[in-house]
């Protein structure tokens, strides 16, 4: 079915109509043809999930329930600004590929990556292509026919993505030929993911833990967003949109969200909807948290901690790394590694250290 053009002006008179106050305009993705317009979008619900349709019902029934304070969690939050600090990674722009899980996906798990390690400025920046263009595309998916926002994160769970300067993206079906030789060295992956149904939870989990992956239906309307907490006003469905939820605000009733149509759509790439609208929180899904395996150089030992246990004892690294137990396998191990880092935290000496899913295996002082 064709979308109708709408023009700006009728647009936000219709808006206007309608009681709400967001703004719409000329947008970097509302002159656009149909095709490419849909080809921003890519978010299918697979055989088994429930449709499109059933998820904005889903969420249009409990809107009044989402709009209510999360017990324990603040009233409003913004990963952007967390005491000054932006826990969120830039915005890119996915072109002309339904490919938005890979960019819901890899926003997500590199916005938790961040808050696990407690560092805004952590450098991770992570390859949609490779998700997309080999994880997905093994998987029968491609920039037409799109794929699912569960299916995102179970590639970084049982294969790993690497870091985008190995595989940069580029819009377009490709056959996964493009990787750096030595992509499996460079792998990122997740513990695990899981659902969140409930408004509440997710509240509570995206001030505590991380951003959250999630899904909506995308109507015509919404190409011209320029402003504001986002409801559907006019237009034409186009299809799914996956993203990924970065702050909410309970007095304003709104989700924060990070696109992936480049930094001249929307509020710098980002945009408000309001709770229960487009099936947006009828489910949401998180990343329970990120495996911790390789060199972390150039460090400090700047805390040391045991228990009168047989070998449990942790160390506190700097640079936003955090407590890392050090390796239990055998007395050996336990008490050289012990002794290196009591040695280097006394001395103030830099080490560099390998962790195993985040245990410590490896140390070098300097």
């Amino acid at each position: 079915m064709a979308l109708e053009r709408l023009d700006a002006v009728t647009l936000q008179s219709a808006i206007h109509n309608a009681g709400e106050n967001w703004q719409a305009g000329a947008t970097s993705v509302s002159e656009l043809p149909d095709a490419e317009k849909r080809l921003r979008l890519g978010a299918v619900p697979p055989p088994g999930e429930d449709s499109l349709e059933a998820r904005e019902q889903a969420a249009a029934s409990r809107a009044d329930e989402t709009a209510l304070a999360a017990v324990g969690a603040p009233a409003a939050f913004d990963l952007r600004n967390v005491g000054g600090k932006n826990f969120i990674t830039p915005v890119k722009d996915q072109g002309g590929c339904g490919s938005c899980v890979a960019f819901g996906s890899c926003a997500t798990v590199e916005g938790t990556f961040r808050r696990q390690r407690n560092d805004p400025n952590l450098a991770v920046d992570l390859s949609e292509a490779e998700l997309f263009y080999c994880i997905a595309r093994s998987q029968g998916r491609n920039c037409s026919n799109g794929w699912w926002c569960d299916k995102g994160l179970d590639a970084f769970k049982t294969d790993g993505v690497c870091d985008e300067a190995c595989y940069p993206y580029t819009a377009g079906d490709q056959n996964c030929s493009n990787r750096c030789s030595d992509w499996k060295n460079r792998l990122t992956k997740i513990t695990n993911w899981h659902s969140i149904k409930s408004a509440a939870d997710m509240k509570t989990w995206i001030s505590t833990r991380g951003p959250l992956s999630c899904a909506f239906t995308v109507y015509n309307d919404f190409f011209s967003y320029k402003s504001g907490v986002y409801k559907h006003v006019s237009g034409a469905v186009a299809g799914g949109h996956c993203v990924s939820c970065v702050g909410y605000d309970d007095t304003g009733k709104f989700w924060i969200c990070k696109n992936s149509w480049g930094t001249g759509w929307g509020e710098s790439g980002f945009f408000c909807i309001a709770y229960g609208q487009c099936g947006i929180d009828s489910e949401m899904w998180a990343v329970d948290g990120i495996v911790e395996t390789g060199w972390l150089n150039g460090r400090k030992v700047i805390g040391l901690w045991t228990i009168d246990q047989n070998r449990n004892a942790w160390a506190y690294l700097d640079g936003g790394v955090g407590w890392r137990r050090i390796a239990y396998d055998s007395d050996n191990i336990f008490f050289d590694l012990l002794t290196q880092i009591s040695a280097a935290k006394s001395g103030k000496s830099t080490v560099n250290i390998y962790q195993e899913n985040g245990i410590i295996k490896q140390v070098y002082v300097f």
